[in-house]
């Protein structure tokens, strides 16, 4: 069977394969294939930052959204959004606005009503990263990952991931996980990481929620349970994650019936209690 090698963790995976089942890492057709890092928001494809940048160990922010949207085949289905008016973001963020500074630093980082400029962007995100808001602080840590407008610092990084991770955001607690799974601008922690990749799951982040399922269906770093499996499987592969849906029907097949009332059980469990309605 054809096989290609993660570009981050060296592990062996089927061509077909659309993420590493060892570091939960997008496989790309070409290890050196050049990705496009996102700002944490949610939005059109066209206001996506205008960073391009070698592969990162993780499919972080918008890529991460605008690929898992494009595993529905919904991407042209998402409304441009507006661009915020220049000037006068401007100005709130002169006067120490923290939603104006983050949404400046955007603008200086997509480059698209001004000149693209990350060193200005970063000066941005962090005075609103200074003042707690989440979604900076996770843009900030993006550009020390990648060595955008600052010097390249993972450890600086992973400090801003974890103090966006610590607030809620999902694409920070994910982007967490990893490095600590991978010791990447941290000290590798194997339950630390566990414990990043279930908040992350637990949000919905259907990546966070194949890694979860491939520790349970492996016994790694938690005990075996494959009922467990393939509940995060199923979480995943109902938001349109291929591999989950592959791996969940291949786990199925060595099931009891009881196993799989049980993880039916769990599935709806989750969805009772984490599930947000979705905005029309």
């Amino acid at each position: 069977m054809p096989s290609t090698k993660c570009s981050q963790c060296g592990q062996s995976a089927d061509d077909k394969a659309d993420v590493c089942s060892q570091c939960g890492a997008k496989l790309s057709a070409s290890p050196a294939a050049p990705l496009t890092a996102g700002l944490a928001t949610k939005r059109s494809p066209k206001s996506l930052i205008g960073i391009t940048l070698t592969v990162l160990i993780f499919a972080i922010g918008l890529v991460t959204f605008l690929w898992q949207q494009q595993q529905n085949g919904s991407v042209a289905e998402i409304p441009p959004a507006p661009l915020p008016k220049l000037q006068e973001t401007k100005v709130k963020a002169e006067t120490g606005d923290r939603q104006a500074e983050g949404i400046l630093g955007e603008i200086y980082a997509e480059g698209k009503q001004v000149r693209q400029d990350y060193a200005e962007a970063a000066k941005w995100y962090r005075k609103a990263a200074d003042q707690g808001l989440a979604k900076a602080q996770y843009n900030l840590g993006v550009l020390y990952d990648v060595g955008q407008g600052v010097p390249k610092d993972e450890s600086e990084a992973a400090k801003w991931y974890r103090k966006a991770g610590d607030q809620g955001d999902a694409n920070a607690q994910y982007t967490l996980a990893g490095m600590y799974s991978l010791g990447r601008g941290v000290a590798a922690d194997t339950k630390e990481a566990l414990s990043w990749y279930q908040k992350a799951a637990e949000q919905g982040d259907v990546l966070a929620q194949y890694n979860l399922a491939e520790r349970y269906e492996r016994g790694k770093t938690v005990p075996q349970d494959p009922v467990e499996a393939y509940k995060w499987h199923s979480l995943a592969a109902q938001e349109g994650l291929k591999d989950a849906a592959v791996a969940r029907d291949n786990l199925g097949r060595n099931m009891t019936s009881e196993q799989h009332a049980e993880s039916r059980k769990r599935v709806e469990q989750f969805k009772a209690k984490y599930s947000r309605p979705k905005q029309p």
